[in-house]
């Protein structure tokens, strides 16, 4: 239990330092299609984020309310997650495109 406990913190500090990495791409981008492609993907990172807190929160508080608590976290974490692979997917299609135009 303690292993898990510790392998899941350091995958929640590995997403929430992607989250960030993501989010400075983005605002260094110039490109606005290649903007909302990095924001996509800092909002994969965050979702991974959240669902893996919720996840610590179970192992950590095995009680009802850490229970519903956790729950939350993971359902909101893999919507999240998945709405923005989803958008990631298909603005990556056109990064490319995007950048031969504007070279």
């Amino acid at each position: 239990m303690v292993f898990l406990n510790f392998f899941l913190v350091a995958c929640i500090v590995i997403s929430f330092v992607f989250y960030f990495y993501f989010k400075t791409k983005q605002f260094r981008s110039t490109l606005p299609i290649r903007k909302k492609w990095y924001t996509a993907k800092a909002g994969v990172t965050l979702g991974i984020f959240l669902a893996l807190f919720g996840l610590n929160t179970m192992i950590i508080y095995p009680d009802w309310i850490g229970y519903i608590v956790a729950v939350i976290f993971v359902i909101i974490g893999a919507v999240l997650g998945f709405n923005n692979f989803k958008r990631m997917q298909h603005e990556g299609k056109f990064v490319q495109q995007e950048y031969e135009l504007n070279k």
